[in-house]
């Protein structure tokens, strides 16, 4: 185990990984010549805005265009119908990723789903023509009831927002002949069973019972979903995304625009943030269809208001939770029921969050439900750990008042039921090698949680989470220069460092600097396909497919090397990065192997794909001081730290950085953030303005300790690092308001009103 205080005074296992290079791309992004999504400019490019639904539920009767299409410089309307998907009138399921679901996000059929959402696009000569000729499309609504809460949405005698959906029964979805059809909003309902809960609750010393709720919340990216398409009169389409995965872009516009993916091919723009808010398509297709009417390349960039209300934030869900322990603080059953809002369309991270609120403990009597829920609401995305952190809200709170009734320290309690390698998981799965007692003890051992908190209205608050790290398939090319420098190709979309890291995977195998690997992110034609930067897997699986495309690249070497000395190649062996002639001691640098190439056969270059099939699990936990004040109900967080297992750390300024960002999100989504609705479906604080994310002035320096506990599935032991940490923030604050005010806040966010009001309650 590693911390970030005595890393330096550890023996460096490798040259390259763990140290801390200079970013590739530092120059570009300080000095403003990176390109994004709305720094494309093609010749002849019209641009692209939206006609939007004031309603939140209406049924829409007639759309008339033409007198948007009427005005000087327009030259393309289009709706919902104009999508080649729409062609097929069959139900389109429920799954996230669905096309025909994502071409109604862009463009709504039949009906308008959420106030704010598309049902035209105009094409016009200029931006500001393109959004006055929106306003003049005329739209017919028969205006419904709006359904706002998961609860409501699931009663038997709310209105249907979706007439023709049924309910995907996870449980049964394997049983023959079974129809589970429609039952209202519900999309999903996924169930966890394990042992005899009724039992474990009769039989436990301590039982505590909660309700949580939490809003719907946006990732607070600072660019705008943008897009910049080109549909060419040989039937290829060229698209200019933003977004987290340029493969999937690809794949959901092909299915939507009915085009074969090989004739698709998506530029990867640098990204100004995602969060998981860029995974899915949303408007690519369209800007696409707009320019096959017109002939024209066509460039959509919406606005602040636009992306609050039609982008694909984090789900709201109401949780209850029951968890029973034994006297020795053993927790031997959990109960818990979970309605997560899946927004207009279904694909809530319902299912992630069933299994990893519990994934830190070991429970043997388990019963767990969880649903998808239908609400006329934007279809929400993934945000950083997406549904985790909604569930460690309430699983790590009731832990805590376990803790507190059974007179133990919380961390303590945590220990206690923690699992090792070779525990099942809620899933009944067995975990493979993670640090969950690692990342305990640490938290256990560091000065901040053996220091005195004195003072009134103030606490100190625990919580721990965590995160799957998912898998996928990424594809990587190496080519060698001359000058011994590595050119490294890949195709992920590098959102948080991952073209240094990739670099540094390639160097620290070919035994050269990472600054002489110039990595860069090709498009859909350039690089094999590649998953998106999203579930923590990108340093894993990328990685993976960098290094053993460098060894490849290693094993050329040296045999070129061979034909150097004329010797045969199993008398050359690699030492240190430098080719050694066994047989007469001689050494060549790979430099000087590289001067060579063309002399000893020509180009060497190396292709690899790797999938990652095993899951490596992360844990990351919080120790936070609280001090509230008891006349107005703010909160100052006066210190913080987060302990997360990171496996390797590739780099560990970008560890860093991703453990305290993370953090920091957690901390917004706990105290500050929310989407606020008005009784019509309006979300009235669709500004950044009104809109309150943390400052600088809200959080103190976020102290940082890295737990490395190798992933065994991947070369150099690397696990992802940018989700996890997202997890504790929402419960560790919680828990410490509570320590502070004896008041145990259950809905979020615990802005200093509800504070205050649950503090006078206490009072009473």
């Amino acid at each position: 185990m590693t911390t970030t205080a005595d890393r330096s005074a550890t023996p460096a296992k490798y040259k390259v990984i763990g140290t801390r290079p200079i970013r590739h791309d530092g120059y570009e992004k300080v000095t403003g010549r990176a390109r994004y999504g709305a720094d494309v400019h093609l010749p002849g490019m019209l641009h692209g805005a939206f006609a939007r639904s004031p309603h939140a539920h209406a049924r829409i009767v007639r759309i008339d265009t033409s007198k948007a299409a009427a005005v000087p410089g327009v030259k393309a309307v289009i709706t919902a119908k104009d999508l080649p998907v729409m062609a097929n009138a069959v139900d389109w399921g429920n799954t996230a990723a669905n096309a025909r679901m994502l071409a109604e996000t862009a463009l709504a059929y039949g009906k308008a789903l959420y106030r704010g959402q598309a049902v035209a696009a105009v094409a016009a000569i200029s931006p500001h023509i393109a959004m006055e000729a929106a306003k003049l499309v005329e739209v017919e609504y028969e205006v419904l009831t709006p359904v706002l809460d998961v609860r409501e949405a699931m009663r038997p005698d709310a209105p249907v927002i979706h007439e023709t959906m049924t309910t995907r029964d996870i449980p049964s979805r394997f049983e023959r002949g079974k129809d589970t059809g429609a039952r209202g909003n519900i999309a999903s309902h996924m169930q966890l069973k394990r042992g005899d809960v009724e039992q474990a609750f009769a039989q436990a010393a301590v039982v505590v019972e909660r309700e949580f709720t939490t809003k719907m919340v946006h990732q607070g990216y600072i660019e705008p979903h943008a897009s910049t398409a080109y549909w060419s009169p040989d039937g290829s389409v060229t698209i200019w995304a933003s977004s987290q995965g340029h493969f999937g872009i690809r794949d959901q516009v092909a299915e939507i625009i009915k085009v074969p993916e090989s004739l698709i091919k998506v530029i990867p723009m640098e990204i100004g943030g995602g969060f998981g808010g860029k995974v899915y398509t949303w408007f690519d297709a369209v800007a696409a269809v707009l320019s096959k009417k017109t002939g024209h390349p066509v460039k959509i960039v919406v606005n602040r208001r636009e992306e609050f209300e039609g982008g694909m934030p984090a789900s709201g869900c109401f949780i209850r939770m029951k968890m029973g322990a034994d006297k020795n603080g053993t927790i031997t059953a959990v109960q818990g029921w979970m309605a997560y809002e899946a927004g207009a369309f279904s694909g809530s991270p319902m299912g992630a969050g069933v299994v990893t609120g519990l994934s830190p403990y070991k429970i043997e009597n388990i019963l767990v439900d969880g649903y998808d829920v239908i609400v006329n609401k934007p279809k929400v995305g993934a945000y950083r750990a997406p549904g985790s952190p909604q569930a460690a809200m309430a699983v790590e709170s009731v832990v805590d008042e376990l803790a507190e009734r059974l007179k133990m320290d919380p961390l303590d309690l945590r220990l206690r039921n923690a699992p090792k390698q070779g525990d099942r998981a809620p899933t009944g799965v067995p975990f493979p090698r993670i640090g969950c007692i690692e990342v305990l003890e640490a938290m256990r051992a560091h000065p901040h949680y053996k220091s005195a908190l004195t003072g009134k209205h103030r606490g100190r608050g625990v919580a721990i989470g965590f995160w799957y790290n998912g898998g996928l398939a990424s594809s990587a090319t190496l080519s060698v220069n001359s000058d011994g420098r590595v050119s490294l190709v890949t195709g992920s979309v590098d959102i948080g460092g991952s073209r240094p890291v990739m670099a540094m995977h390639a160097a620290e195998v070919l035994g050269i600097e990472a600054l002489d690997v110039i990595p860069s992110v090709g498009d859909t034609s350039s690089v094999g396909w590649t998953g998106t930067t999203g579930g923590s897997r990108t340093a894993m699986t990328t990685g993976t497919a960098v290094v053993e495309a460098a060894r490849k690249i290693q094993q050329e070497m040296a045999k070129r090397a061979a034909i150097l000395w004329e010797v045969r190649p199993e008398d050359v062996r690699v030492e240190d990065g430098a080719y050694v002639n066994a047989k007469s001691g001689e050494r060549f640098t790979f430099k000087q192997v590289a001067a060579k190439t063309l002399a000893t056969g020509g180009p060497v270059t190396a292709s690899a794909s790797f999938t990652m099939r095993q899951q490596a699990p992360a844990y990351a936990g919080n120790i936070v001081d609280v001090e509230v004040d008891a006349d107005t109900g703010k909160v100052t967080i006066l210190r913080y730290t987060v302990v997360e297992d990171v496996g390797t750390a590739v780099h560990p300024s970008y560890v860093e950085g991703q453990m305290q960002g993370g953090t920091v999100q957690g901390i917004g989504w706990a105290l500050n953030e929310e989407y606020a609705w008005g009784k019509d479906g309006g979300m009235q604080n669709a500004s950044f303005l009104d809109y309150r994310m943390p400052t600088a002035l809200d959080v103190p320096m976020i102290e940082t300790v890295m737990v490395e506990v190798p992933n065994p599935a991947q070369p150099f032991g690397v696990r992802g690092v940018g989700e996890v940490s997202i997890v504790p923030p929402l419960a560790a604050l919680a828990n410490a308001i509570h320590k502070a005010t004896r008041a145990r806040l259950t809905d979020l966010p615990m802005s200093p009103g509800a504070i205050l009001q649950a503090m006078q309650g206490q009072q009473k």
